[in-house]
């Protein structure tokens, strides 16, 4: 009988991803430190390696700005059409690689490697160079016998990239003791701040001592997720490759305004935007929509504002994945939410109780969504599919709003916007 072989994956993770996008298409910046910021510049969300001795993740910008000039540091406002197809190319070149891949994160993926012939060590270190010729971006990767220690091994990758040229492989186990032994167990997958809390008065402030902790007693006291990531760490694969994304369970569109609003008319037209946006996720995973929540709030943190946050579950009529019905509940909702007086600075629009048609029973006698609604959805969604997001819109949904969320530093739109494209002198 032949043995199967033994399970290998790799994490392919690009590095400083954000920032790294940003450089591609300014070779300039290639030594010079970048943060990037999260929406309406809010917050460092991103740092290069040059940055990240002088600014924390998640640092308000209004704080940090004189300590940016100061280190001769750059702050971009987040471009998420530019990251997202940077991510597309980079995955589409890693596929054309690997025999399978999930995508795990804008920036990450993980690849099943089991059964391939050659050195692996020398196909990770194909895949950077790939990568890096065809998109620009830096990567590294991490192989091993599960997801968990492929996970660690790239962690280990890019601490030590000068001794490690960016791969990391930890099948052999003198390689996988001496990662896990100089890893503290907070970098390990699936062990945030709070559990690394409940674990350090244990005795278990490394990966080596989760590793070697019981995984079942844990399991019992914790979760079954952490015991799983205790076998992982020691070589028994436990988590499969999910080539195919789950349907989420709950879709949410929230935004904080560019400008504090207070009169009701562009409220509607926040709230008809963030609709439409998150009909478009729910068509795109087939799913239909029972309820919806819609919340309005203000700023929480001035003293010298009154504050105010409020919102309304809404049941629809039938499942449903109709924009012009779900903006019609969301904005006679928030004719209830809203109060005069009050300047707001974000609303949310969730969907909730989501079910994939064909998968749910009705009333014999219930109202469902007509077909033609559903032929309406299906040429939407094809003309802005071919022509670009924005082109066909609900008329509640403005083209430039005076609401939306600053972005006062952002790049050029270099791979989406025909207007945008590098120029070379």
């Amino acid at each position: 009988m032949t043995q199967k072989p033994e399970a290998v994956f790799a994490l392919i993770d690009c590095n400083s991803f954000y920032a790294s996008c940003e450089r591609v298409f300014r070779p300039d910046l290639a030594r010079t430190p970048i943060v990037v910021l999260s929406n309406n510049d809010g917050c460092v969300i991103a740092r290069s390696a040059e940055a990240k001795p002088f600014v924390k993740m998640a640092q308000p910008y209004f704080q940090v700005r004189d300590t940016l000039r100061r280190h001769g540091i750059l702050a971009f406002s987040s471009n998420y059409a530019l990251y997202g197809e940077m991510s597309e190319r980079v995955m589409t070149v890693i596929e054309g690689m690997v025999p399978r891949l999930e995508v795990y994160s804008i920036d990450e993926a993980f690849a099943e490697l089991t059964g391939m012939a050659g050195s692996l060590d020398q196909l990770g270190r194909a895949i950077r160079a790939r990568v890096r010729q065809w998109t620009g971006i830096p990567v590294g990767v991490g192989i091993a016998g599960t997801k968990t220690l492929a996970k660690l091994a790239n962690h280990a990758a890019k601490t030590w990239q000068t001794q490690t040229g960016g791969v990391v492989d930890l099948r052999a186990q003198a390689s996988r003791e001496w990662v896990l032994k100089h890893c503290d167990v907070g970098e390990v997958w699936g062990i945030g701040r709070r559990m690394k809390a409940h674990l350090e008065p244990l005795g278990i402030k490394t990966a080596w001592d989760l590793a070697n902790a019981d995984a079942r007693n844990l399991g019992l006291q914790f979760s079954v997720v952490l015991e799983k990531t205790i076998r992982e760490l020691m070589g028994t694969s436990c988590l499969a490759l999910e080539e195919v994304d789950p349907p989420r369970q709950e879709i949410c569109c929230s935004r904080m305004f560019g400008d504090r609003l207070s009169e009701l008319a562009p409220l509607r037209e926040a709230v008809a935007s963030y609709t439409f946006r998150a009909a478009e996720k729910l068509r795109s995973q087939r799913s239909l929509c029972k309820k919806m929540r819609v919340a309005i709030r203000t700023g929480l943190f001035n003293p010298d504002e009154a504050q105010y946050a409020k919102g309304v579950m809404v049941n629809l009529p039938y499942p449903t994945d109709d924009t012009r019905l779900m903006t019609r509940a969301a904005c006679d909702a928030l004719e209830r939410l809203y109060r005069p007086g009050y300047r707001y600075s974000k609303a949310e629009v969730m969907l909730l109780d989501l079910c994939q048609r064909g998968e749910y029973t009705d009333d014999l006698f219930a109202v469902s969504q007509p077909a033609a609604a559903e032929r309406v959805m299906g040429v939407l969604d094809a003309i802005n599919e071919r022509w670009g997001r924005g082109t066909l819109r609900s008329a509640a949904v403005p083209a430039a709003p005076a609401w939306a969320m600053r972005r006062g530093l952002m790049s050029q739109s270099y791979t989406t916007r025909l207007d945008q494209l590098m120029r070379v002198r």
